[in-house]
């Protein structure tokens, strides 16, 4: 063989064209090459990384499984690789086509090592954690230029269960307006057409583009409002808000019609046939959403009567028109439920079922990426309000109250000390919820306190 006719060249990823050609050509033709020829190609087959700036969804992978959704946010300088992921602090090479990618916990222990190739917007490999060894794989998210839209969104299915495994029914980008409606708790549509079975049928879910486990979604609710005259109530006093030697005495009537006229002109409402005691009782109406939503941690479904720390049916009368509320991301995309209008509720929700009536709704999304509430939180022009969802009222009162204190520590910078003379001088609760299977409580804040501390 002819040494000097011979070249052996290396292809990998990202080169021009023209080079690639070049070096076909020699290859096929083994043609000899002049060592200044191959000084200059050798440097750009052998040295050009992939570049990895950007943001990606990052899953790893067991027994074919996919699990632990994540953001992972990296820069490269040259073949040096640094980032984040979550909490994690990475940092690795990419040498053409391999990348490495070093993790470590914010305690400066190593969380592992990930090792894989890279084909454009893709990246996949191995995880070693120890003597552990498992797959990874990540794709880059591409940046929407699009303006905001606003969307009218007509929805035909309504669904009983807040889940992951629903197919959205509409993908959104940070920045959109959605336009829609609900149904009633037992499925009714404005026009009184059962629509649904009954249970807090909900709209949705809506997926937000780019959003992953780590992130919060906010919802600003632009409009909540009554699209019909007619609600249903309940008409006894559940037993877990009564003492059981009353709940057992009372002497409740079958027959009782809880049936309501809603007069949107005035703003009150009144029991469409009442009893003669009260024929002149009304009350004023407080158009509220009963459930917001996304997509429960784990894989896990929850039937729509059902709140915990994704919201839910949380019942609180304060989530209406002007609020926003916050919300953990546990799937990618987050998948926003919206529904169960209430045309007034007291506190508690203590007859079981509130004014319930159908709603329509305007709300616009956003994204708060990386960072991630325990809770559900909310806002208004007049306060910031933390959720505790748990088994009993004290343990609600400690989750909302611990919730709040995070808030004022992370983003009003306030120390343990400083967020407890605030809190201990002007924290009030709200009992949202009693009657559903969990414990609501809402611990709130006035704004015009806090303004003095400047978020």
């Amino acid at each position: 063989m002819n040494m000097a006719n011979t070249v052996t060249v290396t292809i990998i990823p990202y080169f021009p064209e023209p080079i690639l050609s070049l070096s076909r050509t020699l290859i096929k033709e083994r043609a000899p090459m002049k060592p200044a020829l191959l000084a200059v190609l050798l440097p750009v087959l052998t040295l050009n990384a992939a570049d990895l700036t950007g943001t990606w969804h990052l899953v790893l992978i067991r027994f074919g499984e996919e699990f632990a959704p994540a953001r992972i946010e990296l820069k490269s300088d040259g073949s040096k690789v640094t980032g984040t992921l979550n909490e994690l602090k990475i940092e690795g090479t990419s040498e053409g086509d391999t990348v490495k990618l070093t993790a470590t916990r914010p305690n400066g222990k190593p969380f592992g090592v990930l090792d894989g190739r890279v084909t454009g917007d893709t990246m996949s490999g191995t995880v070693t954690q120890g003597d552990d060894h498992f797959n990874w794989k990540a794709t880059r998210l591409r940046p929407s230029e699009r303006p905001a839209q606003t969307h009218t969104f007509e929805p035909v299915k309504f669904h009983r269960v807040f889940s992951g495994a629903i197919e959205p029914a509409l993908r959104l980008q940070p920045g959109d307006t959605v336009s829609t409606w609900a149904v009633d708790a037992g499925g009714t549509d404005p026009k009184g057409v059962r629509r649904s079975l009954g249970g807090n049928p909900q709209t949705g879910p809506f997926y937000i583009e780019g959003a992953l486990p780590g992130d919060t979604i906010s919802v600003k609710f632009n409009r909540i409002r009554l699209n019909r005259d007619s609600a249903g109530s309940g008409d006894s006093i559940v037993p877990s808000a009564l003492t059981p030697g009353y709940f057992k005495n009372a002497k409740t009537d079958d027959n009782f019609n809880s049936e309501w006229k809603l007069d949107r002109q005035s703003g009150y409402g009144m029991l469409a046939k009442p009893t003669e005691r009260l024929k002149n009782f009304r009350v004023k109406l407080n158009p509220m959403l009963g459930c917001v939503a996304v997509a429960p941690p784990a894989n896990q479904s929850f039937r729509t009567g059902y709140p915990g720390s994704f919201g839910g049916n949380m019942d609180y009368n304060g989530l209406r028109e002007g609020v926003t509320v916050y919300l953990p991301v546990y799937v990618p995309g987050a998948l926003l439920f919206v529904g169960d209008g209430h045309a007034a509720q007291g506190d508690g929700e203590l007859n079981g079922d509130a004014l319930e009536t159908s709603m329509d709704i305007e709300f616009t999304v956003n994204l708060i990426r990386g960072r991630s509430t325990q809770a559900p939180r909310m806002e208004n022009d007049e306060w910031i309000m933390a959720s505790g969802i748990a088994n009993s009222l004290p343990e609600a009162l400690q989750q909302a109250t611990t919730e709040l204190v995070r808030w004022l520590e992370r983003d009003y910078k306030l120390s343990p000390n400083e967020a407890a003379i605030v809190a201990g001088t002007s924290i009030r609760y709200d009992i949202a919820e009693v009657v559903d299977p969990l414990v609501h409580i809402v611990a709130k804040l006035p704004k015009e306190v806090l303004a003095p501390l400047k978020p």
